[in-house]
């Protein structure tokens, strides 16, 4: 988001412009102009109002463990900046250009998710039941704003940092829609919450948002557990407070990863990159001199599952050049002792569904 004022206030007719634009795609929704396509199966969608970096992709991981022992669950995202269009069924040995770096991560981490790709949802979820007409559930990455599918259970992201509450529409801010447009959310989850958030700060967040009656809020954070060798998984070190650490990553916030790892060795430095950046040999260059000029006998490269997709590409590179590169895994954990409540949530709504 732009911090200075000034520049905001310049910005302010073209993000007026973009408004109107948004306000009257939502009139012509609700005027039944535009109608949105229903399916007779849960879908549970995922998203937020702002562009990136509000945890979506922990958040279907959550939902894929919490139902996968249970039902036939499928995804379905757009496959952000891969290089093909269209309807995809992921497979693992696919490569990111393929199919997108989430999808990818999805399929490879649980094997047994139906994963798809389509940037067009509401032709996807039919593709999805004519191959697999088993599917119980499906998840929907980052479809909050993708009106021409109507989910079942709609839920809405915000980071705790940046509430969608203090935002700005774009280009001033980061939102995609105006703020109002949280009404739309069954489900709100307030992410990338402090550790050791107080019953005061969740209750005057609470406040600032102000949910409708009609919708639940919840608080949560992120678990790191421990790294993994890239190109051996089942290698996995302990991270101690000896170590220097060069933080390389693609992903729209570093902060809260940074944070974290600034917590538990001696030494970090980043090396960021613009949200989904496919890695040149260029990068990985400078990547490894950046390495090299930290400091102390310990040093690791750790990345982010995700980014791990795209470093996929340049596997060779790294072994040839002995890269120790490790990748921090991560998962969602509710505050308040309401991730029972989340669950139960999520399970009341596959219940109480009806065709």
């Amino acid at each position: 988001m732009i911090q200075d004022p000034l520049i905001r206030i310049l910005l302010a007719p073209v993000s007026l412009l973009y408004g109107i634009g948004v306000s009257l795609r939502d009139f012509f929704y609700r005027r039944r102009i535009l109608v949105s396509s229903k399916f007779n199966i849960p879908i549970i969608s995922v998203g937020n109002l702002s562009v990136g970096g509000a945890g979506k992709t922990p958040q279907i991981e959550y939902l894929i463990r919490l139902l996968q022992p249970y039902l036939n669950v499928a995804t379905l995202s757009r496959g952000y900046r891969r290089k093909t269009v269209g309807y995809r069924i992921v497979e693992q040995n696919n490569s990111v250009e393929e199919v997108g770096d989430e999808p990818l991560m999805f399929k490879r981490k649980y094997p047994g998710v139906f994963v798809t790709v389509n940037e067009q949802r509401a032709l996807g979820i039919p593709q999805i039941l004519q191959h697999q007409p088993g599917t119980q559930a499906i998840l929907l990455d980052d479809a909050f704003q993708h009106r021409a599918v109507k989910p079942g259970l709609n839920i809405l992201l915000t980071d705790f940092k940046r509430p969608f509450t203090r935002d700005y529409l774009l280009p001033s801010g980061r939102l995609r829609e105006w703020r109002g447009a949280y009404h739309r959310a069954d489900i709100i989850v307030v992410t990338k919450c402090p550790e050791d958030i107080t019953k005061n700060e969740k209750n005057k967040l609470t406040f600032e948002i102000n949910p409708y009656p009609h919708q639940k809020l919840f608080f949560s954070s992120y678990h790191y557990l421990t790294p993994y060798y890239i190109l051996n998984p089942k290698y996995r070190l302990e991270l101690v407070d000896n170590m220097s650490v060069l933080m390389v990553c693609a992903i729209a916030g570093t902060d809260y990863m940074r944070d974290y790892l600034e917590s538990r060795v001696g030494t970090v430095r980043v090396k960021p990159f613009a949200d989904h950046h496919y890695f040149t040999e260029t990068d990985l260059e400078e990547i490894e001199k950046m390495l090299a000029a930290m400091p102390g006998q310990k040093k690791l490269i750790v990345t982010t599952e995700k980014d791990a997709m795209r470093f996929s590409l340049h596997r060779q590179w790294l072994i040839d050049h002995k890269i120790p590169m490790l990748i921090l895994p991560v998962e969602v954990y509710f505050h308040f002792e309401e991730g029972q409540v989340f669950d139960a949530s999520i399970k009341q709504f596959l219940l109480d569904f009806k065709e």
